[in-house]
């Protein structure tokens, strides 16, 4: 009997590309659009949102239409909220900058849907992300790893797979290029092929974060002080919401040198600006860590680690602090380590697991 898998689709060239791929190889494929949240904004719900608007629902069934696959829209959008909207904001009146895509990742594609497709006797789900799963057989360990593309590579925001999860998963697109991708949809008449990559977070429009938080919080957002760091306070902030670590631009205050967000301290209502050295760090504490090779580290471990989705990996030392919690060394400082996102330790092109920074 075919494999059944089912596959995320977002409408888009990448997940387009991996439903096909996934027919040609011969498994019977089921597609599905998740609806992952509601708004108000009817211009939004119609163009905006990437991977679950009204319009990449109409591309993704187009495409599922072409190569010959049942589709289905599924609705998600309470779960989304309650594990992915609520905590978003969360973290912003608490003066942390969360990393919603991995959230999204952890609860929602990989957990409730994941469960979802094996409900209905599904024995993969697929997604159209850049990255590779591979068999230890020596170790009978499922290993993430990194796409052939390192500009592409997408293991950043994965590596919360769990080894069920890595087991029943399926990477189509991993091996390939992105211009490879584009080219597999044009030569399949997908009109999806030149469609451009979705940037922002699709709950957000325009990519402004402190308007949605302070659209949909329950929570005024006061004005509060910007303090140096020794505590002196040099002017007003207008909601600890609008400012991130390493910020320089966009403080509404002149102070006659380049100032950076050093820290947000949620609980003083203070925004702390230094000069440029002041967000070099060497250390951080990662709690809710994820390791994929092993279940646990008991003495320190060198990996290459990285702080956001954009950076390059750093050599570094990881140290057991308790269960799930652990302290990364950097050799070299790092710019800007920002509390909320998440960290991501490599070895080589193996993902070892990661974690939020605390």
């Amino acid at each position: 009997m075919k494999k059944k898998v089912m596959i995320g689709m977002s409408g888009g060239v990448d997940s387009s590309v991996a439903a096909y791929l996934l027919k040609q190889q011969g498994y019977d494929v089921i597609g599905v659009t998740m609806k992952l949240w509601q708004d108000d904004d009817d211009e939004l719900i119609e163009n905006e949102g990437g991977c679950c608007s009204l319009a990449a629902v109409e591309d993704a069934r187009k495409v599922a239409d072409s190569i010959g696959i049942p589709f289905y829209v599924l609705n998600f959008s309470d779960v989304f909220k309650e594990k992915v909207i609520e905590p978003f904001i969360d973290e912003y009146l608490n003066g942390r900058t969360p990393n919603p895509c991995i959230a999204c990742n952890k609860h929602i594609k990989f957990d409730d849907f994941f469960k979802k497709a094996r409900q209905i006797g599904c024995d993969y789900v697929a997604t159209g992300h850049y990255a590779k799963i591979e068999k230890d057989e020596e170790n009978n360990r499922f290993l993430l790893k990194k796409s052939v593309t390192d500009k592409k590579d997408q293991t950043y925001a994965l590596y919360n797979l769990t080894q069920e999860q890595l087991e029943h998963t399926l990477l189509p697109i991993g091996e390939y290029e992105k211009d490879k991708v584009r080219e597999i949809a044009k030569e399949m008449g997908m009109d999806v092929h030149n469609k451009p990559d979705s940037q922002e977070i699709c709950f957000v429009k325009d990519n402004d974060y402190a308007g949605y938080v302070k659209k949909h919080s329950k929570k005024r957002i006061e004005e509060g002080y910007f303090v140096d760091t020794k505590g002196n306070v040099l002017g007003k902030h207008n909601g600890i919401i609008n400012y991130t670590i390493g910020q320089r631009k966009g403080l509404g205050i002149a102070f006659g040198k380049p100032m950076f967000v050093v820290d947000i301290n949620a609980k003083r209502n203070t925004v702390v600006l230094g000069d440029n050295e002041d967000i070099f760090n060497k250390e951080l504490i990662a709690k809710d860590v994820n390791f994929i090779p092993f279940d646990d580290i008991d003495e320190p471990k060198r990996v290459q680690a990285k702080i956001r989705y954009s950076a390059k990996p750093s050599p570094a030392t990881i140290y057991k602090i308790r269960q799930n919690t652990i302290k990364i060394v950097f050799d070299e400082p790092q710019r800007a380590i920002t509390k909320g996102q998440s960290v991501v330790m490599y070895d080589g092109d193996v993902v070892i697991g990661g974690g939020i920074i605390d």
